[in-house]
């Protein structure tokens, strides 16, 4: 699913066969993902973030679903958290933030470790010393925000115009693959890439227009692992 349509791309100034135009948008969808640190549809991740003193783990993007808790130990072995020991909040909801909140005072005498005689899950989190937890789910809108669209039309216009080599260029550079107006259309689709490692946020999208458009969905939350 492409935050734009074609059509709005080129209406705001892509160039090319819908192929080339979809490249751009694509292009535009990453460097805004990059920038906001959030994703606009629904998106399979692994997150990894702080546990703080009273539990609350805040997530990096809009959560959907978590199918998975569990604590983060050098042994990367940690066994995974029951439901009950844990709730998921979610922005979606008015009010609210995109969080797990970790049952500091709850017990569950059918987990070993976690029994009520045995501290609870206070005193299992305590024992494992774990300082953060790894979430696996779904995040992220069930639609494209209206202003995200209209950045990504424009965003990939403008990723286009910067990218468009000069006559002098192309002379310059034969490997350039240019179209018969000019527009450098060598982009590659890396939609797949980054599937692990952390996604360092970007500064800017590259235009302070759409910059604007994005401001109020910025997210400089924890760290994001990767796609599933």
């Amino acid at each position: 699913m492409a935050y734009c349509s074609i059509e709005a791309a080129k209406t705001a100034g892509v160039t090319g066969t819908d192929a080339e135009v979809a490249a751009w948008i694509t292009a535009a969808q990453e460097a805004i993902e990059r920038y906001t640190q959030q994703c606009f549809e629904p998106t399979d991740l692994v997150v990894v973030a702080d546990v703080g003193a009273d539990g609350l783990v805040i997530l990096p993007r809009r959560v959907r679903t978590v199918t998975a808790v569990m604590p983060v130990l050098e042994a990367d072995d940690a066994p995974g958290l029951p439901p009950s020991s844990y709730r998921v909040t979610s922005s979606a909801v008015l009010g609210q933030v995109d969080a797990v909140h970790l049952a500091w005072g709850g017990y569950d005498d059918l987990v070993v470790g976690a029994e009520s005689y045995n501290g609870g899950w206070l005193g299992l989190w305590e024992r494992w010393g774990a300082e953060q937890v790894k979430v696996v789910g779904e995040f992220g809108y069930d639609s494209v925000p209206l202003l995200v669209g209209q950045a990504c039309a424009l965003l990939a216009a403008h990723l286009q115009a910067e990218a468009q080599p000069s006559d002098a260029d192309a002379a310059a550079d034969p490997g350039l693959e240019v179209d018969d107006e000019g527009n450098n259309v060598a982009i590659e689709n890396s939609a797949d890439d980054g599937a692990s490692g952390v996604v360092v946020a970007s500064a800017s999208t590259g235009s302070t227009q759409v910059d604007a458009l994005l401001a109020g969905h910025l997210n400089r939350g924890p760290s994001l692992l990767g796609g599933v």
